[in-house]
This record gives structure tokens, sequence and C-alpha cells, in this order.
């Protein structure tokens, strides 16, 4: 995948603390941070999944009424 330059402003105390826990892990501070970046977007789109999941059980009976049982994906 290509890579994409971005630049960010921080203060030298967060500068500080990315060196030291890429450091700690032994990766670079863009490795780093480009890994808290994935965590990130997978635990929101995890999330989203959850939350859609829960509405759709709890509202699964409204639309079975209003649409009919075939569209709540059972027979």
């Amino acid at each position: 995948m290509a890579k994409t330059q971005l630049n960010v402003r921080v203060d030298e105390t967060t500068a500080e603390a990315a060196r030291r826990r890429a450091q700690q892990r032994g990766v670079s501070v863009n490795r780093y941070i480009e890994e808290l970046v994935q965590q990130d977007a997978g635990e929101v789109g995890r999330a989203f999944v959850e939350a859609a999941a829960d509405f759709m059980r709890e509202y699964e009976t409204v639309f079975a009424e209003e649409f009919g049982q075939e569209r709540t994906g059972r027979a």
C-alpha cells in the first residue's frame, strides 16, 4: 500500500511519550502511530456493528410487524 505523509502538531510531552512507547515496542514512531490509528478504527467499527446488532435485536418485532416476517430473515 502506498504511504502518505501526514504532519501533526502535538505538545512536547505527547511527542516524548510517543517516542518512548515506540522505542519500548521496538518500532518507529511512524509505525507506532499507524498501529494506534488502526486499533482505534477497528474498535470504532466493532462498536458500531455491536450497536447496530443491539438495535436490530431490540426492534426486531417492530420491523416484523411493519414489513412482515419475510423481511426479518426468518421463514
